[in-house]
């Protein structure tokens, strides 16, 4: 089927249902041949991983450099193509269609989806890089070199607190978010508009036609789980170096491999109690909480910390993201590489290989919405709570260093932000919420992201049995298990760029893909309309 006989959907788009390659047995729904392929080589891998510890560190501590070193600008300037078509969606009549028909309602209010939204797409990482990010480029700005963002502000305290911020915010703010954002749309669309299965194969119809049901779909789904299985392992094994690092601060829990294997092991334990929940009694509860704790840590610390400076910082840091957008955007011709291949390809690898995951999950609660909402909401509502959040984490812990306490500095990236807390009132309590607060993120995380592996390796039904999202559940902490016996953070990192890389390619045919599906949506009541008036 051909890219212009694909674009005009009239009745139906294909007539191909919804697991009808499905492999009932044994009490489990799976997508034959996705479900098989993606199990094997992710078990073979945990094997391999807890057997040859050595080997893997070495490969992985080899092939993050050799790919952040190679292709840093291709990462960047996929970044910036989601952020542009994001714009161009918000802009354009295409924004004007609703996901799921003009007469779809939301399933969930602003509060529930937003706090849905927020808890899985950055909730971790926000808690462990919120102290750690902002410290780190203001300390490299100081010095300047290759590891100061733009080539930093030698010297000078203040520029070097605003450039360190502005560099920050540009991980977390509109680039990331674009990314999730295009993946969420067209899996929503194609899902509520078409009639398409809710897996990664269905959103490069226009494209392949009837082929996404065969070899060309398979791959994509497979690449696709792997994809969410590492982005989300790297997430696990961050928060629970964090939570670990949290606990020995405060109560001298010793912090070594075997800790955080419990930690892993005992959250997991729990996250498969939310899964056998459901998705309102579980994730969406668990993120409400979440969402409540986060307010209730940023509010204490605005309040106890350097107050009026963090008021001056909101929109002094909002001001200085804007300004040096362009610059930080930029692809070539820049001599900060440690600062852009250690920092902003890695997150946009990250980002990329989270986004099946989180552009999923973000599908799964956003039908009813029109596309202008969805892309405004998903872009810049996260943008600006990730400036209120950074502002007041990073902007505390500037604040202390800047006046003379090196604590923070001196401390591993894990326990920054405790050692932050502890310069504040209450310091117990407030480290104590931001484990809790670690712990459940990790907790929806990893349920979030078993509900979307399992509806894709389900061929796209979102109601396959449990027992096979408590598999997936059980293999996302066992494969950050993995990771951490096979070299830490690096090996980690490592995996997301690994999954990441490959899923950039399709992360930009998908743009293309949905923009011929969006015009195909638009045109098709003044298609209508001609072919009554024929008839």
């Amino acid at each position: 089927m051909s890219t212009e006989e694909t674009q005009i959907p009239e009745e139906s788009v294909t007539n191909y249902e919804v697991g009808q390659d499905n492999v009932q047995r044994f009490g489990l729904d799976i997508h034959n041949p996705v479900f098989p392929i993606s199990a094997a080589v992710i078990i073979t891998f945990v094997a391999l991983t807890l057997l040859f510890p050595d080997a893997v560190d070495g490969f992985f501590g080899w092939l993050r450099p050799a790919i952040t070193s190679t292709f840093d600008w291709f990462f960047i300037l996929a970044g910036n193509i989601f952020v542009l078509f994001c714009l161009y969606l918000v802009l354009s009549p295409l924004g004007k269609i609703r996901l799921g028909g003009k007469d779809a309602l939301p399933e969930f209010g602003y509060f529930g989806w937003f706090s849905m939204l927020f808890a899985a797409g950055m909730g971790i990482g926000l808690m462990f890089y919120g102290v750690s990010e902002p410290i780190t480029h203001f300390t490299a700005s100081l010095e300047g070199g290759s590891a100061a963002p733009l080539g930093g502000a030698v010297g000078d305290e203040l520029a070097s607190r605003r450039l360190g911020m502005a560099a920050t915010i540009y991980h977390w703010g509109l680039h990331p978010w674009a990314i999730y954002a295009v993946v969420g749309l067209a899996l929503a669309f194609f899902s509520y508009n078409w009639g398409l299965p809710l897996t990664m194969r269905s959103a490069f119809y226009p494209l392949l036609g009837e082929r996404v049901w065969g070899w060309p779909g398979h791959i994509i789904d497979t690449l696709a789980v792997f994809a969410t299985l590492f982005g989300l392992a790297t997430s696990l094994g961050l928060g629970a170096q964090q939570a670990v690092a949290g606990l020995s601060y405060l109560f001298g829990v010793p912090d070594t491999l075997f800790s955080n294997i419990v930690l892993i092991v005992l959250i997991t334990g729990v996250a498969l109690v939310s899964v056998l929940a459901g998705l309102d009694a579980g994730v969406k509860r668990l993120s409400e909480i979440n969402m409540g704790l986060a307010l209730l840590l940023l509010v204490f610390i605005f309040t106890v910390g350097p107050t009026l400076v963090l008021v001056r910082g909101f929109f002094g840091n909002g001001w200085e993201y804007i300004r040096e957008l362009v610059p930080l955007s930029n692809p070539f011709g820049r001599g900060d590489d440690d600062y852009r291949t250690g920092w902003t390809t890695f997150y946009w690898a990250w980002w990329m290989s989270w986004s099946p995951f989180v552009g999923m999950f973000i599908a799964r609660v956003s039908r009813g919405r029109s596309v202008r909402e969805f892309i405004t909401c998903v872009l810049l509502i996260p943008t600006i709570v990730s400036v209120i959040w950074m502002t007041v984490f990073g902007g505390t812990a500037l604040t202390q260093t800047i006046a003379g306490f090196d604590g923070i500095v001196d401390a591993a990236l894990e326990v920054k932000l405790f050692v932050m807390l502890d310069q504040l009132p209450l310091s117990m309590i407030s480290s104590f919420v931001g484990i809790v607060l670690v712990i459940v993120f990790f907790v929806t995380s990893s349920d979030s992201g078993s509900l979307v592996i399992d509806t894709i390796t389900a061929g796209g039904k979102i109601d396959a049995p449990v027992s096979q999202r408590v598999f997936w559940a059980s293999f996302e902490g066992l494969v950050a298990i993995a990771l951490l016996a096979g070299g830490g953070l690096a090996a980690l990192q490592g995996a997301a760029i690994t999954t990441g890389f490959p899923f950039a390619f399709l992360l930009i045919a998908l743009c293309w893909s949905t923009f011929l599906g969006l015009r195909a949506e638009r045109r098709k009541p003044f298609l209508e309309n001609v072919r009554a008036e024929a008839s």
